[in-house]
C-alpha cells in the first residue's frame, strides 16, 4: 500500500511521457518522464539507508515546489521514511516549535533552509542526517546531486512491505490560533485520496496538470498526469504574475488546473491588453481554453471571482470548489455551473455557501455544538436537516491522530467503537438541505455568540458580500462595554474611484435590515486588507481583525467620552 508506488505503476505504464517540467530560468523548461522520474526516486531512495534515513525515519522536507520536491518526496515514502512537512506560513516561532515536537532525526532542504536551520537551531538535538538540494556550506551530510549518481537500488520489495495503515508522513499547517498540529498521515489514507480524486474529478492517465500548490504536484504525477511546475511563489498566489499561468497552460494545453481562490482572483481579473506587437503567448483569452476542470480549494470561492474565471474557459468546462481539510480531504464538491445558476442566490439570502454533495467513501453527519472533546459517536449528537450544527466526516481519507497530540486529538476525533475508526470534527459548522447538499456556515471557533443569538460567519457575510463595491466582508465579535456585539469587517474593491464609506455603510445597511441574519448586524469598520493565510492568500485570519477591530472601537469610545467631557 505504499504511496510511492502509484508513481512506479506509472513509470511502468508509460516511462516516455513527460512526468515533470519546470522552468529552466532561461525561457525553457527542464523535464522528466515518468522512466527518468522514477529511476532518480529509486536511486534517492536506496541511498537513504546508508545516509541514516530508514523506514520510521522523521524526514523534515524543506524544499519548494519542484522536480526535486517530487523526487524527494516520492524517495522517502519508497524508502518507508516518514517526511515531515511544514507549511512557511506558520512563522519561525511555531516553525520552530513544530520540529522539536516532531524531533526529526534528518533534515532535508534547499541551502537556505539549512542556514536557517543552523541559526534559529530548529531540531539542534535530534536532527543527525542532512542533505542538501544545492550547494552545501559547512554543515556536513551529503547532497542531491551526489544521491542522484548513486546506483539504482531495488525498491519495489520496500514497496510491497508497506502496510496501509503505516505512517507515511506529517503535515504541520497554518492555523490562526495557537501552535500548529500535525496531522498524521498513513500510506492508505493517501491511496484512499488518490482514488477520491481521480473518480471524483474523471482525472485521466495522460493529461497535463499546471500545478499551482505543493500537494498537487505530487497527485499529478502518481495519477499518470504530467504536472507543470509554473514560475511563481507558491506562499503568494495573490501575487502571482497572470502571464506566469496563462502562458504554460497555453503552450503545454493544460487540461487541469488546482489555484487558490486568490490564484483564481488575480488571474480572471488579468485584461490581457497588451499590444499585438508584443503579446504573451499566455496573453489571450483562449490561454486557458484547454483545461478540462479547474479545482479551487483553502477558503469558500465567492460566486463573483467563479463568474469571472468562468469567463476565461471553455464552455461546459467548471471550476470545482471541493471542501475539506488537511484532516479530511476531499468531503464534498460542488461545481460552478449549480453555484452560478442556483446556489449564489441562496448564498446572498444568508443561507451560507454550498459545498456540495458528499464524495463517495465519505459520511458526513451535521452533531451538536460543542467546545467539548466527545468520546463517542452516538444517534443522538445528530441534528436534522436545516439545522445548524458541527460538521463530522468519517471515511478512508480521515486522519486518525495528531502526531504527539492527545489532549487535541480528543479535541477532533471521536471514536466509532463499531467501525473501528474515528470521525473527524471538521472545527466547521453547516448544514444539509432536503437535496442532500452541505451548507458551510463558517468556523466554530469564529461564531460569534451575543445575549440575543449566535451568528455564523458564512450567513452573515454572504448577504453583504454581494454589495458592489465589496470585495470581501468578515464577520468578528467585540466586546464592548461587556457585552459582545457583533462587528462586520469590509474590504473594499480597489476601484480607481470607489464610493464614499459612508454611502456604502447607508447601502450595507440597508442591505442587511433585509435578512433575518443579518438585521441586527450595525457597526461596520473599513479595513484596507484582511490577514489571509500565507498558503491560499485566502483564508481570513477573523482573530487578528477581532483584536483590530476591539481597537478601533476602543479609540472611538475614548474619543466620544473625550468630547462629551465639560
Amino acid at each position: 500500500m505504499n504511496i510511492a508506488d502509484a508513481l512506479y505503476r506509472q513509470a511502468v505504464a508509460r516511462p516516455q511521457q513527460n512526468a515533470a517540467l519546470e522552468p529552466d530560468g532561461r525561457g525553457g523548461y527542464r523535464c522528466l518522464t515518468f522512466g527518468e522520474l522514477w529511476d532518480r526516486v529509486a536511486r534517492i531512495a536506496a541511498a537513504l539507508p546508508s545516509r541514516g534515513i530508514t523506514p520510521g525515519t522523521r524526514t523534515v522536507l524543506m524544499v519548494p515546489p519542484s522536480m526535486a520536491f517530487v523526487e524527494l518526496t516520492f524517495a522517502l515514502f519508497a524508502a518507508r521514511a516518514v517526511p515531515v512537512f511544514v507549511d512557511p506560513g506558520i512563522g519561525l516561532k511555531h516553525l520552530k516549535a513544530c520540529l522539536a515536537e516532531a524531533e526529526p532525526a534528518a533534515f532535508v532542504g534547499i541551502t537556505k533552509a539549512h542556514v536557517a536551520r543552523m541559526l534559529f537551531g530548529w531540531a539542534r538535538s535530534s536532527v543527525k542526517s542532512l542533505v542538501t538540494v544545492g550547494p552545501r556550506l559547512l554543515w556536513g551530510g551529503t547532497t542531491l546531486d551526489r544521491l542522484r549518481q548513486e546506483p539504482p537500488g531495488d525498491v519495489v520489495d520496500s514497496l510491497a512491505a508497506t502496510r496501509s495503515d503505516d505512517i507515511a508522513a506529517i503535515l504541520f499547517t497554518s492555523g490562526s490560533t495557537g501552535v500548529p498540529k500535525g496531522a498524521v498521515y498513513s500510506h492508505g489514507m493517501f491511496n484512499a485520496q488518490l482514488e477520491s480524486l481521480q473518480y471524483v474529478f474523471h482525472i485521466e492517465p495522460g493529461e497535463v496538470d499546471l500545478c499551482t500548490f505543493p500537494l498537487f504536484a505530487l497527485f499529478g504525477p502518481a495519477l499518470g498526469m504530467t504536472s507543470i511546475i509554473p514560475e511563481m511563489d507558491s506562499t503568494r498566489p495573490a501575487g502571482v504574475e497572470p502571464r506566469n499561468i496563462t502562458g504554460p497552460a497555453c503552450r503545454f494545453a493544460a487540461t487541469n488546473l488546482f489555484g487558490s481562490p486568490a490564484l483564481l482572483n488575480r488571474v480572471g481579473r488579468h485584461s490581457f491588453g497588451a499590444p499585438e506587437a508584443v503579446r504573451h503567448p499566455g496573453d489571450s483569452r483562449d490561454a486557458l481554453r484547454s483545461l478540462k476542470r479547474v479545482l479551487s480549494a483553502g477558503a469558500p470561492v465567492s460566486p463573483a471571482i467563479l463568474e469571472r474565471f468562468s469567463k476565461l474557459l471553455s464552455p461546459g468546462t467548471q471550476i470545482y470548489t471541493p471542501y475539506g481539510a488537511t484532516e479530511a480531504l476531499p468531503v464534498a464538491v460542488i461545481g460552478s455551473e449549480e453555484v452560478l445558476g442556483e446556489t449564489r442566490h441562496k448564498t446572498a439570502a444568508g443561507a451560507g455557501t454550498c459545498v456540495g454533495k458528499p464524495v463517495p467513501g465519505i459520511e458526513v453527519r451535521i452533531i451538536r455544538i460543542s467546545d467539548e472533546p466527545i468520546p463517542t459517536m452516538t444517534p443522538d449528537l445528530v441534528l436534522p436537516p436545516g439545522e445548524i450544527g458541527e460538521i463530522a466526516v468519517y471515511g478512508p481519507q480521515v486522519t486518525q491522530e495528531y502526531f504527539r497530540r492527545p489532549d487535541l486529538t480528543a479535541l477532533a476525533k471521536i471514536a466509532d467503537p463499531e467501525r473501528g475508526r474515528k470521525w473527524h470534527r471538521m472545527g466547521d459548522v453547516g448544514t444539509f438541505d432536503d437535496q442532500g447538499r452541505l451548507w458551510f456556515c463558517g468556523r466554530k471557533s469564529q461564531r460569534v455568540v451575543t445575549r440575543e443569538r449566535t451568528y455564523f460567519t458564512e450567513p452573515v457575510e454572504g448577504v453583504f458580500n454581494t454589495h458592489p463595491a465589496v470585495f470581501r466582508t468578515a464577520l468578528v465579535g467585540v466586546k464592548r462595554n461587556g457585552v459582545t456585539e457583533p462587528v462586520l469587517c469590509v474590504e473594499l474593491e480597489k476601484a480607481a474611484n470607489p464610493p464614499a464609506s459612508a454611502e456604502i455603510t447607508r447601502d450595507l445597511l440597508a442591505l442587511g435590515a433585509q435578512y433575518e441574519v443579518t438585521r441586527d448586524v450595525r457597526t461596520i469598520l473599513y479595513h484596507d486588507g484582511f490577514p489571509v493565510d500565507i498558503r491560499h492568500n485566502s483564508k481570513i485570519f477573523r482573530e487578528k481583525l477581532a483584536e483590530w477591530a476591539a481597537q478601533r472601537l476602543r479609540e472611538f469610545d475614548n474619543d466620544v467620552r473625550r468630547s462629551n467631557e465639560p
